[in-house]
């Protein structure tokens, strides 16, 4: 399971023209699922994300967590996040999971996320033509594996 963490000042997702789901401070959130991910990454990686001090503190420094500034989450499905582009110049999937073995997976992610947060973890539309727009706070931006733990 592969998450891009994104500080954002605000974001939003956009389906056919009309706002679906949008946040202020807080964590947007791409989630790419492999075929071979389960329950533990998700816990991993929640758990992870919810303690993650990436937001300023009164002197400037990135000491705080999401909890701690009673921020909001963002979550967005993304198999491209598993694009492999070693042959040619398409992109090959074959590593993302499909939509039988990702939907399950995406929905725990954002129930587990959920649990470990104080506000309400809001979602793009899995499978669906989103226009996600953010504006990056820092810009901080963070990339994590669970096949990769101390990547």
């Amino acid at each position: 399971m592969r998450v891009i963490v994104q500080r954002v000042s605000e974001a939003s997702i956009q389906i056919n023209r009309e706002i679906y789901s949008s946040i202020k401070e807080g964590l947007l959130i791409l989630l790419g699922v492999e075929s071979s991910d389960n329950c533990n990454d998700v816990l991993w990686l929640t758990k992870k994300i919810s303690s993650l001090r990436i937001f300023s503190d009164k002197n400037g420094k990135m000491n705080k967590s999401i909890n701690d500034i009673d921020g909001e989450i963002l979550v967005v499905s993304q198999f491209t996040l598993h694009a492999k582009t070693k042959k040619g110049n398409r992109p090959s999937y074959i590593k993302a999971a499909k939509p039988k073995e990702a939907i399950p997976l995406y929905e725990r992610f954002i129930q587990e996320l959920s649990l470990l947060n104080k506000n309400e973890v809001r979602s793009g539309k899995f499978g669906a033509d989103m226009k996600v727009q953010l504006i990056n706070d820092g810009p901080v931006t963070i990339i994590m594996d669970s096949k990769f733990r101390g990547f």
